[in-house]
């Protein structure tokens, strides 16, 4: 059905085995900063309209991919087309992040609150689908979904937040509900998640994008086991093979070892973390994805050659001391800026791929 893949090294840095050099993809790789992105969204009339649309969303996943020798593509969807599915009427205004036009915000509309019908999701997989069919064989489709804390955030304040106050209020003066509505989600992004692997995703990662404003035992009580839950019911092989599981949880630093013991086989980094100490924490149980900050790519090009090169060599060269593998994947610490200059993005992704091959070739 698909193409042989060509270049592997994403696959393989998410499972630690050897790779000829260091692979890179960036969070919101397709997108506002690209002006052939604005281009298809004028024509797709809004951004939902551009993610509905199949030869769209195809386009806008590959274009990326035409500009940069990236390792790997990524849907282009948004993290919440699951709370969508289930009716709270997600839109997107230009300029302005997702609302939910119905808010999940009393014990009535958390009772309401089911797992969709997939098939409300067929645009997705879908995409899917036709996106991996176009890359013939490229690079490897990652597919990805919100984390269950993520989504209620959303669904509950109705939008972006500042403090966090309506879902906090939720969790801490009705956990029930709180509880209720995060089973509901882990099991929709279950479902979400192996759908799109059976579509064609050749790994998926979730996006714990809110995970970092919980308080110690509260991130692991509402956040971190949800995601568990999420982890533990995907799928780990289709077609006889191994699809990578990615976690993100945005501000998780402090929680690192615990979200390398969730049953991730890679664990994405915030530009706060050393990579380094990072490797050194979670030693063989985890790949590392990361995670340099987004704001470097303003910076002139000789800085932003002089930051990816200090950022692989705080991981280090990917051979352990036992003869094993370290897997690392280049990434930003969180997504690419719209207003990112174009040509700085060539600028790093050329010197990721040069600097990673000069280090296995001296070990250093």
């Amino acid at each position: 059905m698909f193409a042989p893949l060509q270049n592997d090294s994403f696959l393989r840095a998410c499972l630690r085995q050897p790779t000829p050099h260091t692979p890179v993809w960036l969070m919101r790789q397709a997108g506002r900063y690209l002006p052939e992105y604005r281009d298809t969204r004028a024509k797709a009339g809004s951004f939902m309209g551009l993610a509905t649309n199949t030869d769209y969303a195809t386009e806008v996943t590959l274009q990326p991919l035409e500009r940069y020798a990236l390792d790997a593509a990524i849907l282009f969807s948004d993290i919440l087309t699951v709370p969508d599915a289930m009716g709270l009427g997600l839109s997107f205004a230009i300029g302005e992040g997702p609302k939910f036009a119905t808010p999940v915000r009393d014990e009535a509309a958390v009772a309401r609150l089911a797992v969709p019908d997939m098939d409300r999701l067929r645009y997705v997989f879908d995409a899917v689908t036709s996106i991996r069919r176009a890359l013939n064989g490229r690079v490897p489709l990652i597919g990805f979904s919100g984390s269950p804390w993520t989504l209620a955030c959303y669904m509950v304040e109705g939008q972006g937040s500042d403090d966090y106050r309506l879902v906090k209020s939720m969790m801490y003066s009705r956990p029930d509900l709180m509880h209720r509505m995060l089973a509901v989600n882990a099991e929709a992004v279950a479902q979400y998640l192996n759908a799109q692997i059976d579509a064609g995703a050749q790994a998926v990662m979730v996006f714990d994008s809110w995970g970092g404003v919980l308080a110690d035992g509260a991130f692991q009580e509402f956040s971190l086991a949800y995601t568990r839950r999420v982890l533990a019911a995907l799928k780990r092989e289709h077609d006889g093979q191994r699809i990578p599981h990615i976690v993100f949880t945005k501000g998780g630093g402090l929680w690192l070892e615990e979200i390398a013991d969730s049953g991730a086989d890679v664990v994405g980094l915030d530009w706060t973390v050393n990579l380094g100490r990072a490797r050194r924490l979670v030693g063989d149980r985890v790949a590392l994805q990361g995670n340099l900050d987004p704001n470097v790519l303003f910076a002139p090009a000789e800085q932003v050659r002089a930051q990816a090169i200090a950022t692989l060599d705080s991981f280090g060269a990917p051979a352990n001391p036992d003869g094993s593998t370290a897997g690392h994947i280049f990434n930003l610490g969180h997504g690419i800026s719209q207003f990112t200059p174009p040509e700085n993005v060539k600028v790093l992704v050329d010197t990721v791929h040069e600097h990673s091959k000069r280090q296995r070739q001296t070990g250093a």
